[in-house]
């Protein structure tokens, strides 16, 4: 019996590379609020929920290139859980490391229901202080998102498919590691403000994570601004040379 061209289209878009690209988007919201919960068992999950969506990007990639299995449905469905995890991570992050008078941290932190003072309880602790998240470096990041999405879609329009580069490979690389720092950070020091842990190995871990967060952080964005001015160099000149009679 001949099976329907349709209904082919739609067995292969059934796929394990697929299936693991939909998971990660059914687990963003629960990444973006199990933060949000005073609990250290509850953290801990949202930080074991992280890494495993963060590691399983490269996986469901791997898998589709390797195997054969890339389809429309993936090449969808891949950035959209990128960037759906990338947002459910900066939310919770920007409450819980927002600056005192952060007033962008202050807002999310009322319509979440935040208990008061919530917002300024988990910068990062380093060698050389804590470091607060300022709300410009979302904006940043996001925004140099968003701003790809629209240029990689124009310039398809127009015949040119843009590639990853490498600097924006990396950028994605320490963005993982900014993020899971924070929310191993997040779990860890909830379990020892519970705990009642002041050891002087503690205070090591602390400061370690911290300052690994703030490196991360800071990388990733130069990586951010970085990549953007070799996407505009490599391919600005499709919007603004003219286009032939």
């Amino acid at each position: 019996m001949i099976q329907p061209a349709g209904t082919s289209a739609v067995a292969r878009s059934v796929n394990l590379p697929n299936a693991i690209s939909a998971a990660r988007i059914i687990v963003s919201p629960l990444i973006a609020f199990l933060p949000l919960i005073d609990s250290p068992t509850w953290r801990v999950v949202g930080f074991v929920l992280y890494l495993t969506s963060a590691i399983s990007d490269y996986y469901d990639g791997m898998l589709a290139r390797t195997r054969g299995l890339v389809t429309d449905l993936g090449k969808a469905l891949d950035p959209l859980a990128d960037k759906l995890l990338l947002v459910a991570t900066f939310v919770p992050m920007l409450i819980l490391q927002g600056p005192p008078g952060d007033v962008v941290a202050a807002y999310f932190s009322r319509i979440m229901h935040m208990p008061a003072g919530s917002s300024f309880a988990f910068p990062f602790v380093t060698w050389l202080g804590s470091v607060a998240l300022p709300w410009w470096v979302i904006a940043l990041v996001l925004g140099r998102e968003a701003f790809m999405t629209v240029f990689r879609q124009a310039a398809q329009n127009r015949g040119v498919v843009i590639a990853a580069i490498g600097p924006a490979k990396w950028k994605a690389a320490v963005q993982y590691i900014w993020v899971g720092a924070a929310y191993f950070w997040f779990a860890a020091q909830t379990l020892a403000t519970t705990q009642g842990w002041h050891a002087p190995a503690w205070d090591f871990i602390a400061n370690l994570v911290g300052s690994i967060g703030v490196a991360s952080m800071v990388i990733a964005v130069a990586l951010t601004l970085y990549s953007l001015v070799l996407y505009l160099q490599r391919y600005g000149s499709l919007f603004t040379k003219r286009r032939a009679a």
